[in-house]
């Protein structure tokens, strides 16, 4: 959350720079750091989706990893061989 707050407040003083400077630098600087606090927060997105998704598949690989335990039950010793 923090990481989104960061993105929102970059955005936020985007547009104060806009405000408070004139001429071409409060310009530049808004457009500027108003994408750059766009595009950090879209970036955000992108990784908590991902991220969501490798969860998902870590917790069905150990449920696999549990059933396939459970489906072959205690494991006994094996006998050995007698030699031929």
């Amino acid at each position: 959350m923090f990481a989104f707050g960061s993105a929102a407040a970059i955005a936020v003083a985007g547009g104060l720079c806009l405000a408070f400077f004139s001429g071409v630098v409060g310009e530049v600087l808004a457009v500027v750091l108003i994408s750059g606090g766009l595009a950090g927060a879209v970036l955000l997105v992108f990784l908590e989706i991902g991220l969501g998704e490798e969860r998902d598949l870590a917790e069905e690989e150990e449920r696999r990893r549990k059933r396939s335990r459970l489906a072959r039950g205690p494991r006994l010793p094996r006998r050995p061989r007698r030699p031929s």
